[in-house]
């Protein structure tokens, strides 16, 4: 004989205590979970033990890394935060960028890449000239053009140029103090210091003394014109016998210059009477 049985249906209130009790047994197992495994991490096993660091470190000695960077870890071998450690180590002075990695068991690898200084660095004030001071302490711009701050008594190059302007425009200045020290080598001359203002005028000063005013416009408007003034002032300085004090590359039909004792303002340039120069 086949019975026929009717299902019984459980009350709502039932059911709804039953999910209740199955959320929060579920809970709890992973609260367990959770402190057991924090427990776990923590135990001296886990400690790191080693700190390998490779790569850049030609101005920071373990003694420097040790007491710099040690402090600020925190955590063992499995709850250390990764970026937290990176932190660390990039708040060495010199260190630019830090890459951290876990070597099981016990083993943190730190691959470090230094700073390499390309100029000394100098804040204008928003809105000043080419020809005004600073308003901040000297820093230094490393080769991307990035600005950090490192005790300057530890640059061993100390011929580095300065780089005066705002805020912001220290990797464009690097790059445009690159491109005028190449066209000033073929006059036997160095770009010492390179000024920008708050309205994009720029202005160089030879190591030598000179001062050159280069103007406004785009980079290669710049260089353009400057190169036009170190093809023409060997040949003015030579037939005057008197070694430039500064140049004014701002107006539209040649440059004015100041010779030490002479003062002309050429566009072309040929020889005059007591061996001056006249324009043309």
């Amino acid at each position: 004989m086949r019975s026929n049985s009717t299902p019984i249906s459980v009350p709502p209130d039932i059911r709804l205590m039953n999910a209740v009790t199955a959320l929060l047994l579920a809970a709890m197992l992973v609260a367990v979970a959770a402190l057991g495994l924090r427990w776990v991490v923590r135990l001296p096993v886990f400690a790191i033990r080693a700190i390998q660091v490779d790569g850049d470190v030609t101005r920071n000695s373990e003694a420097s890394l040790r007491a710099n960077a040690l402090p600020r870890l925190s955590g063992s071998f499995l709850s250390m935060n990764l970026q937290d450690g990176r932190d660390a180590f990039e708040s060495v002075p010199w260190v630019r960028r830090a890459v951290v990695q876990r070597v099981w068991p016990s083993r943190l690898l730190v691959k470090l890449e230094e700073h390499k200084p390309s100029a000394y660095w100098e804040t204008k004030a928003e809105g000043a000239d080419a020809q005004s001071d600073a308003n901040v302490d000297r820093l230094l711009v490393n080769s991307y053009g990035e600005v950090f701050q490192a005790n300057l008594g530890d640059v061993e190059d100390e011929d580095l140029p300065v780089l005066a302007g705002p805020a912001g425009t220290s990797a464009a200045m690097l790059h445009m103090w690159q491109r005028l020290q190449t066209v000033s080598a073929s006059i036997g001359e160095q770009v010492e210091r390179l000024d920008l203002s708050g309205r994009g005028s720029w202005r160089l000063s030879f190591e030598k003394g000179a001062v050159v005013e280069l103007g406004r416009g785009s980079e290669d408007e710049i260089l353009a014109r400057f190169g036009q003034f170190t093809r023409s002032i060997t040949q003015i300085t030579s037939l005057n016998h008197a070694p430039l004090l500064s140049a004014d590359l701002r107006h539209a039909e040649g440059y004015a210059v100041r010779l030490s004792g002479i003062s002309t303002t050429p566009s072309q340039v040929k020889p005059g009477l007591n061996g001056r120069s006249k324009k043309n």
